[in-house]
């Protein structure tokens, strides 16, 4: 088989597929390919800016029986393999080209961890020390590689992966067996004591990714692993990928966006806003609300804390506003000293959002929120009717993109 038939199925990992077997990639907005070449894919990068990587597979051969994996040892799919040389070349030509500007390299497990990882580390050493590539280069790590493997991933790449795939050593064993905590763990301490070690290294940092609905795990148990993984660990980010059944195995009903959605919006109240997962909303169930994001779940069980006035509260207590962000908060601190705050349109070019803000603010001791809707619980969706839209819905989808 040619580079370009090999791209073809180890660039296309990255499509779910249906109970079927078929593709339903065509559905997932940060799942389509760049026109150009199979394996493309636009990556979200911050700022609004989206950056084409080629996303690939060393192998599609693997070992492990992960049951949510369509490419596990049990699959009849058409595998295949990519050499070191080969594959450098190909990245190479691809970026020659401006097709792609980094490289997203994973693999199946085959042959064990420590020669799979051998294969990986020997591509981008080529592309590195041969080639002289400097741009950005992100590499899964594999449970169960040796220490030095491990050490010359995170002296090569910009970021580095260790999928935890589930939020407690139960779940994981009900949906991969043959992974375990003993493994992964160990992997993502080593990546976090050469980070302390070496901080110029590894600038994009490590993360990983739990899959959300396959063993029956609660919103609450994945959150708070995040919270472990991001206090211990300092993991930049947890990626959460919504269950889909592959080809006719099902071990549990899909996932939907709306809960992989409220599962980021809650991760970002974990990492940018200053909450703990113990201060998240849950219901009996432990499951996050689906009618109104986390925060705004927040603030209407907390009454206490509002109306909140604008001009002398602390960034904190602004962060903790449904409709203020970290930016916006910082723009109301760095306006404060020099101007009083007394009418909404003024927060609304701070990019505050005010229709759901104002409910809960005061401005220069007034109240400018509706009383009428103050004391119901359903005012923030009121208010902002949008909450459960299909947008919202796409963005869920569009979130899990790992970069």
């Amino acid at each position: 088989m040619d580079s370009e038939g090999k791209l073809e199925i180890l660039g296309g990992y990255d499509a779910l597929y249906d109970a079927d077997g078929s593709s339903r990639a065509a559905r997932l907005p940060q799942r389509l390919e760049a026109p150009g070449g199979a394996g493309i894919f636009y990556a979200a990068a911050g700022g609004g800016r989206c950056v084409p990587l080629l996303r690939v597979l060393m192998t599609n051969v693997c070992e492990n029986d992960c049951r949510y994996c369509s490419i596990n040892c049990h699959r009849q799919v058409r595998r295949t393999s990519f050499g070191p040389e080969e594959l450098a070349k190909t990245f190479r030509q691809m970026w020659e080209r401006r097709l792609v500007r980094g490289l997203f390299l994973s693999s199946g497990v085959a042959g064990g961890a420590a020669k799979t990882a051998e294969r990986m580390l020997t591509t981008v050493e080529i592309l590195r020390l041969r080639q002289r590539f400097s741009g950005y280069i992100h590499l899964k790590i594999m449970p169960g590689q040796p220490a030095d493997y491990v050490e010359r991933a995170v002296a090569l790449a910009d970021r580095v992966s260790v999928n935890i795939e589930a939020a407690t050593p139960d779940y994981l064993g009900r949906i991969a067996p043959s992974k375990t905590y003993e493994a992964i763990i160990p992997a993502m301490e080593e990546v976090r004591r050469l980070q302390q070690r070496h901080p110029r290294l590894l600038r994009a940092g490590q993360i990983t990714q739990m899959v959300v609905g396959a063993a029956g795990e609660s919103d609450q148990e994945v959150l708070e692993t995040s919270q472990r993984l991001y206090d211990r660990l300092a993991m930049r980010r947890v990626y959460y990928s919504g269950y889909q059944p592959v080809f006719e195995e099902e071990l549990a009903p899909p996932a939907s966006a709306l809960r992989q959605h409220r599962l980021y919006q809650a991760d970002w109240l974990l990492r940018f806003y200053g909450f703990r997962a113990s201060e998240v909303p849950f219901d009996d169930k432990g499951a996050l609300p689906t009618e109104l994001d986390p925060k705004a779940a927040w603030a209407l069980v907390h009454p206490e804390r509002f109306p909140l006035e604008v001009n002398q509260a602390s960034h904190e207590e602004l962060l903790r506003v449904p409709g203020i962000g970290p930016v916006s908060a910082r723009r109301i601190l760095a306006l404060r000293a020099a101007c009083t705050f007394r009418d909404l349109k003024e927060l609304s070019r701070l990019g505050v959002a005010v229709r759901r803000a104002r409910q809960f603010l005061l401005l220069d001791g007034r109240y400018l929120g509706d009383r009428a809707l103050a004391d119901r619980p359903t005012a923030v969706r009121e208010l902002d009717p949008v909450q459960l839209s299909l947008w919202d819905q796409q963005k869920a989808s569009a979130t899990a993109v790992a970069v």
